[in-house]
């Protein structure tokens, strides 16, 4: 059975395409835009969003991404990545249990240390409908990231330039995604090289080019 995954790729499914892109995986894709995207989510013309009764059947949070694959169903964006990787198998996906358990710890240290900071980078210097640009919230984020920068630059040195088995997996996919949203502080990639090289290696990817290509196609 295929997978279906709910969801735009202006938002959070764009790590799963970009996965399912790189494994030449099938998916049926179901649009489902954010309500505070629409000016009248409850409208009878409004599209398919996340505050639309038939979606909030299949995720209550009222979030997108989730992913169904027969009778799971699966939200947030870095595990639905993990399953999807481990079902496929390949090189994106843990050879053995030590391996897994990295990308589990690589993939959570993101969503914990990282994505709090650098989502206020791209909301305060790119913008969001529902947050007032504060050029200062962006400058401490910076600075928190810091820390974090430096630990992913010395793993990144030790491993060859990835973070698992010294090859490209699915965890370098979602710190890629999440470090996508600090990429608007160039001074802060500028300090960390091996971290700069990296995510410009990953971005570089064919894979990750058609999500973007396809994820810019979209109404903004």
């Amino acid at each position: 059975m295929a997978l279906t995954l709910y969801g735009v790729l202006r938002s959070r499914a764009s790590r799963n395409v970009w996965l399912l892109n790189e494994l030449g995986a099938s998916c049926e894709r179901v649009l489902v835009i954010q309500a505070y995207r629409l000016a009248d989510p409850a409208a009878p013309d409004a599209p398919l969003n996340t505050a639309s009764p038939s979606f909030r059947a299949v995720n209550p949070n009222g979030l997108v991404p989730t992913l169904r694959d027969g009778d799971l169903v699966l939200n947030e964006s870095l595990a639905i990545n993990l399953y999807i990787a481990k079902k496929h198998g390949g090189p994106l996906a843990p050879a053995n249990l030590a391996e897994d358990g990295l990308m589990t710890m690589w993939t959570l240290w993101a969503a914990t240390e990282c994505e709090p900071h650098t989502i206020q980078i791209l909301y305060h210097r790119v913008g969001n409908p529902t947050v007032t640009p504060d050029p200062a919230k962006a400058d401490a984020a910076v600075v928190a990231l810091r820390r974090p920068f430096g630990v992913l630059e010395t793993a990144l040195r030790d491993g060859g330039g990835f973070v698992v088995g010294g090859r490209f997996t699915v965890a370098d996919i979602n710190l890629a995604e999440v470090l996508r949203y600090a990429q608007p502080a160039p001074e802060l990639f500028a300090e960390y090289p091996a971290v700069k090289a990296w995510i410009e290696a990953c971005q570089a990817r064919p894979a990750y080019r058609a999500m973007m290509e396809a994820r810019n196609a979209e109404p903004a």
